[in-house]
């Protein structure tokens, strides 16, 4: 923070008119959201005073008090300082060339996808725990009871649990880059609940979909972040709850009860959004995801099936 401050600051303050502020704008951008904070001190520290430094002043007061702005602050903010950068430039030539750069900005980002998984890699009918994942039974029975199957071309993971409990995980150290990427995107579909589950009892915490995002942190079992989007029986849709057997989770309910059963669903969710609002910070790159089904707590049985996995822009 302290050698952004030293490099980039004193540089975008020396560079006159509006082309200052666009430089500073597009150096200071990549590290967001510290970006927003070093402008806040660059408009402080400048001698200007026109309504359009006063107006990008006003829209970041009215955010920044949250600490990790949402993505309309941002993008609010991006548009309050373009529009700052092209009116104060002092030819057309400068402001057709923010343009363009700004262009080239939003181009590079808005397409971006990284594909977790496809399931396109085993065959189709392919038993048992799928080729680049990795079984994590933590002492416990889990029957990895998981098929690769296809309907209409589409590829996806079935699973079905019966008194036990399977989970898989893959590594994607070095693959998302949540600046880049925040939105983790999925298909998934659920056809049995177990009977009785509910997550906000220790005793009853079965699932029958679960995708997770994993931050180790070393102990692991004790001091890992991890944020498990689920499926539950029982306890509402949005709800946001620790959970009762392992405190490096936290669950984000994303459906609830049996309304949906059956139907293949598409769900998205910020991840770095959802890490600061539960963590109080801006999360590091995710190292890996878990898919997990379960049903030994109630005794029952279990089945739903997983589709693509991907994280992409916004």
């Amino acid at each position: 923070m302290d050698l952004i401050y030293r490099v980039c600051l004193p540089l975008s303050c020396s560079i006159p008119d509006g082309a200052r502020f666009f430089l500073r704008f597009a150096l200071i951008r990549s590290v967001v959201p510290v970006w927003i904070q070093i402008e806040v001190a660059a408009i402080q520290s400048s001698k200007e005073s026109d309504w359009l430094t006063k107006a990008l002043w006003s829209v970041t007061e009215r955010h920044r008090s949250t600490g990790l702005l949402p993505r309309e602050g941002y993008d609010e903010l991006e548009r309050v300082m373009f529009c700052l950068g092209l009116l104060k430039s002092s030819n057309a030539w400068v402001g057709l060339m923010s343009v363009a750069f700004l262009a080239l900005l939003t181009a590079a980002g808005a397409g971006r996808v990284v594909v977790i998984e496809d399931w396109t890699t085993d065959a189709v009918n392919r038993r048992g725990i799928p080729s680049g994942w990795t079984g994590e039974a933590f002492g416990r029975p889990a029957a990895y009871d998981f098929t690769i199957e296809q309907d209409s071309g589409k590829r996806f993971l079935h699973l079905e649990s019966r008194n036990e409990h399977s989970t898989i995980v893959r590594d994607i150290t070095g693959k998302v880059n949540l600046k880049e990427t925040p939105i983790l995107e999925w298909t998934w579909k659920a056809t049995v609940l177990p009977t009785g589950g509910d997550l906000r009892r220790k005793e009853t915490t079965d699932m029958a979909a679960q995708l997770y995002v994993v931050w180790p942190r070393f102990p692991a079992l004790l001091r890992s972040r991890i944020i498990g989007y689920v499926w539950d029986a029982t306890t509402p849709a949005a709800t946001i709850l620790k959970s009762q057997k392992t405190g490096t989770v936290t669950f984000v309910v994303m459906r609830s009860g049996s309304k949906d059963l059956g139907k293949w669903l598409i769900e998205h969710r910020n991840v770095a959004e959802d890490y600061a609002k539960i963590f109080g910070e801006f999360p590091d790159d995710p190292r890996a995801v878990t898919i997990s089904i379960d049903s030994n707590d109630t005794h029952t049985m279990a089945e739903s099936f997983m589709g693509p996995i991907i994280f992409r822009a916004q």
